[in-house]
């Protein structure tokens, strides 16, 4: 029996409503059908509830959503005065709505650096091809989180001009931190580990230091088995240079080797029972 009446969800009072929302969420993961056609209601309806609180309810919707939910949630996405643009992208992107890259596209200029940095993400988790243009130019957001999610999306899409972007953005060095270009690049795939040996003998250490993170995640993913990167990463645990944040290129070759080198000793543990 539904234990959560739904005037809760409309009550004046914020705490209210928030609780009753994440009962319906716990109702949901216990697989209560009552539970989840409320929260089917909410956004089929979504203009009887706050913006809010359907935030919270969509942090489930692929255990109750699907396409039969593109209607509202495309009507959400442009419905400005109800604030419905985040939680609608949030829920297009997790059921994979591909009607919503055109109204997505322009949320990317919104002006809350949260907002555009799910909106990336979004793109990338419905797979708009078409939007990788403008997610290369997200590479360069003032906000680390929407570049971040921007070079997540690429990395989803891993079209060649998706890939040519990550590396220009790379060698472009406009940011101070890069970590979610080295994972972005790692997680490409075969294609991109010869560019990225190349890198590790960039004249500039910067560039360096980070083409041996990426590789170094590439192999803790298992998603890379050359035997050169070995041999590069181990020339480089002597190269002493610095990046500008003081970062050493023989650190991050260092730990680039590590993961793989333990797993391979593990694996020759002498079996004494």
């Amino acid at each position: 029996m539904l234990i959560v009446p739904r005037s809760r969800l409309t009550d004046p009072d914020r705490e209210v409503r928030v609780e009753a929302v994440r009962a319906l969420i716990t109702l949901v993961g216990y697989g209560d059908d009552e539970a989840r056609e409320m929260l089917r209601e909410m956004v089929t309806h979504y203009r009887d509830f706050d913006a809010e609180i359907l935030g919270w309810a969509v942090t489930c919707v692929g255990e109750f959503g699907d396409e039969e939910l593109s209607g509202p949630l495309l009507a959400a996405l442009t419905d400005r005065d109800h604030g419905s643009e985040y939680w609608a992208a949030v829920a297009c992107g997790r059921l994979g709505i591909r009607a919503a890259e055109p109204l997505l596209i322009p949320l990317l200029d919104h002006p809350l650096g949260w907002l555009r940095g799910d909106v990336c993400r979004a793109l990338g988790e419905i797979g708009a091809t078409t939007a990788v243009h403008t997610l290369v130019a997200c590479l360069d957001d003032p906000e680390e989180y929407v570049r971040q999610t921007a070079a997540e999306a690429l990395t989803e899409l891993r079209t060649a001009e998706a890939v040519e972007g990550l590396f220009s953005a790379l060698h472009a060095r406009r940011h101070r931190r890069l970590h979610y270009l080295a994972e972005a690049l790692a997680r490409c795939g075969p294609d991109t580990h010869d560019r990225l040996l190349d890198a590790t003998a960039c004249e500039d250490p910067e560039i360096r230091f980070w083409a041996a993170r990426a590789l170094g995640q590439a192999r803790a993913l298992g998603t890379i088995e050359d035997a050169r990167v070995e041999q590069v990463l181990t020339l480089l645990t002597d190269d002493h240079a610095t990046t500008p944040t003081g970062a050493k290129v023989s650190t991050a070759a260092r730990r680039a080797l590590k993961p793989p080198r333990r797993r391979r000793e593990d694996s020759h543990v002498p079996d004494l029972s």
